[in-house]
């Protein structure tokens, strides 16, 4: 039985070097899974504190890692990503700072505890991050979306790898780097994965994946929520491509460090077209209608620029 308190009073969060004054969360639930000390607090953010039902089950199976005992602090209700995180790591008294969202699935049952023991035996790593599996027991959409989507899977690894695919969904980092380098960008609505990782390396740390560190971070199950979720992200990436362009940042498709984090937009679009072009050539449908759907968005966004 996990013990839980709310928190009344938030903290002033001063080691954070982007900070967005602009709202707040509505509720800081404090979670444990038994007494302290702690070797590691989960942070998740999350607006509703049920993401269809996935967010109950993330706790339950938080409650079977191997890793014990922990402090899971769960942020309600914040708009703001980055913020929440940067809440939650201000409040935690764990030793290492994991965070989730409130739609990961854990497909390991000692996939913290592993995330846990590579940076405990790495003095050079900061970040770690887990491995994002396609499920035997998904539908078939989410399957083949996961397949021929990047980045909506990992490649796998067998062992401890550098690479830019450390994401938030299952993400573990030593405190102190987190705090040195500034915490989160809270100001940013979407782009906060390669922000940070770019921020850990610049300050001397190894950013890795973990074998065997094994989640799911499914994407929607049906073609519309999908297609929704892509045109959204297209919205959004527009909002920081116009107004932020200094934190627009590459992620490659697979593992290492030898890639090229800042491609300018006049580049970066007639590529675009051109892998929308390779996927209807190679029958890729669910690929093609993704990246249509997100090139609309981001269109959009472009052309009629709104607040996000």
């Amino acid at each position: 039985m996990m013990q839980s308190r709310t928190v009344h009073k938030l903290p002033a969060r001063e080691f954070v070097k982007h900070r967005n004054g602009r709202g707040r969360p509505r509720e800081v639930e404090i979670l444990s899974t038994g007494p302290g000390p702690y070797p590691v607090t989960v942070v998740i953010p999350t607006l509703d504190a049920d993401r269809g039902g996935y967010f109950g089950q993330l706790l339950k199976q938080i409650q079977g890692q191997t890793l014990k005992p922990l402090e899971i602090i769960v942020v309600k209700g914040d708009t703001r990503q980055g913020r929440a995180i940067n809440i939650g790591a201000a409040l935690s008294r764990g030793r290492m700072l994991a965070t989730m969202d409130d739609d990961t699935r854990l497909l390991a049952k000692d996939a913290l505890e592993r995330l846990h023991d590579a940076l405990a035996a790495r003095p050079d790593v900061g970040m770690a991050g887990g491995v994002n599996a396609i499920p035997d027991d998904a539908p078939p959409l989410v399957k083949k979306a996961m397949a021929q989507i990047p980045r909506r899977s990992t490649p796998p690894v067998d062992k401890v790898t550098d690479s830019d695919l450390a994401e938030h969904p299952l993400l573990m980092m030593k405190k102190e780097a987190f705090f040195a380098v500034g915490g989160e960008n809270e100001v940013l609505p979407r782009g906060l994965d390669p922000y940070l990782r770019r921020e850990f390396r610049s300050a001397g740390w190894r950013v890795v994946v973990v074998p065997g560190a094994a989640y799911a971070h499914l994407p929607p199950e049906s073609l519309s929520r999908l297609v929704s979720q892509f045109y959204r992200n297209g919205r959004q990436a527009a909002f920081v491509n116009r107004n932020y362009p200094r934190w627009v940042l590459e992620t490659p498709a697979g593992h290492g460090t030898d890639f090229s984090a800042r491609v300018p937009l006049p580049l970066r679009v007639p590529r675009y077209a051109w892998r929308m072009g390779r996927a209807a050539l190679t029958g890729k449908w669910l690929l093609l209608l993704t990246q249509a759907a997100y090139a609309l968005g981001f269109a959009r966004g472009w052309v009629t620029p709104g607040g996000e």
